[in-house]
């Protein structure tokens, strides 16, 4: 094979996602066939439904910063905005069923060896495999030396 004709990327919309995106790039054999998912897990989800105060539109407020932000990644990629998907729930699941209904041959997740929110996409990365339907590539992201 000697690329892939679709690809869903799977981004934390930090200042890694360039590198996930240049690698998409790298393997894609056609214009238009980069998508990305940006995916937020429900608060109430992440910290337990018994949170005492309504989330939502804390919630709106995060999808819509993190829907900007992919937007500019898409924009700086060339990828089109109705390739950017931002959506609520399990990360995992998420992106597999992206992936299953865009019938992408590759997801692309970063992989990180660091703490803090980079140990969840290294997770991440780890968790889709076995799920998957097609490739899993988990690019490595460096630690940026301060």
């Amino acid at each position: 094979m000697e690329g892939y004709t679709k690809i869903l990327v799977a981004i934390d919309c930090s200042d890694d996602t360039p590198a996930l995106l240049r690698r998409a790039a790298s393997l894609s054999t056609q214009k238009n066939s980069i998508h990305l998912i940006h995916v937020i897990e429900p608060l109430a989800l992440a910290y337990g439904a018994d949170v005492p105060m309504d989330v939502s539109e804390l919630q709106h407020n995060l999808t819509q910063r993190a829907q900007e932000t992919a937007i500019k990644y898409a924009d700086e990629f060339d990828i089109p905005h109705d390739n950017v998907f931002v959506e609520l729930g399990s990360i995992e699941k998420a992106i597999q069923d992206k992936a299953d209904k865009l019938e992408a041959e590759l997801i692309i997740v970063g992989s990180h060896t660091r703490t803090g929110w980079a140990v969840l996409l290294g997770s991440t990365a780890k968790g889709l495999v076995p799920g998957a339907h097609c490739d899993v590539l988990a690019v490595k992201i460096e630690q940026h030396k301060s």
